[in-house]
């Protein structure tokens, strides 16, 4: 994603309105790494400026998807996910805490399913699914059979 500077240049170039409002996620959303849902940048913006609005929040990530500035995430989970990093890379998610991670796969662009038919490809996004190493090590802290462990040492 261009920075916010780069990118309230473009909004005006097309002859989009540039409000403080969309100035602030542009900056929220510049270098994010999070993966945030609308509801998430509407909290955090919401903070900082009151009065925002969430359609306001979701109109400009359209937009910005739609100028190919954003990519967006669809996990099956019921919430659209906005990523700022429009590189080539998929994700990998913590079935635990829900934290997504870029990731990059060698040779992902070149996967075809064996059975599609005349089905023609246009995108490969894979998901890996686990837990992070944050969630496994709470797990392993937790674990009775480690507690039993240490509380014989």
């Amino acid at each position: 994603m261009h920075s916010p500077a780069e990118l309230a240049t473009q909004f005006r170039s097309m002859g989009r309105k540039l409000t403080p409002q969309r100035q602030l996620i542009f900056s929220l959303l510049h270098n994010n790494e999070t993966h945030p849902t609308a509801e998430n940048l509407y909290g955090i913006a919401s903070a900082q400026m009151p009065g925002i609005s969430l359609r306001t929040v979701y109109q400009t990530l359209n937009e910005l998807a739609e100028m190919g500035e954003l990519q967006l995430i669809d996990l099956g989970e019921g919430g659209m996910r906005f990523d700022p990093n429009v590189d080539d890379h998929h994700h990998a998610v913590c079935g635990v805490c829900g934290k997504i991670r870029d990731v990059h796969v060698k040779g992902a662009a070149s996967l075809k399913p064996n059975d599609a038919g005349d089905f023609m490809v246009s995108d490969v996004g894979v998901v890996f699914r686990g837990k992070c190493s944050d969630c496994e090590s709470r797990a392993v802290k937790r674990s009775p059979v480690l507690q039993a462990k240490v509380s014989k040492k």
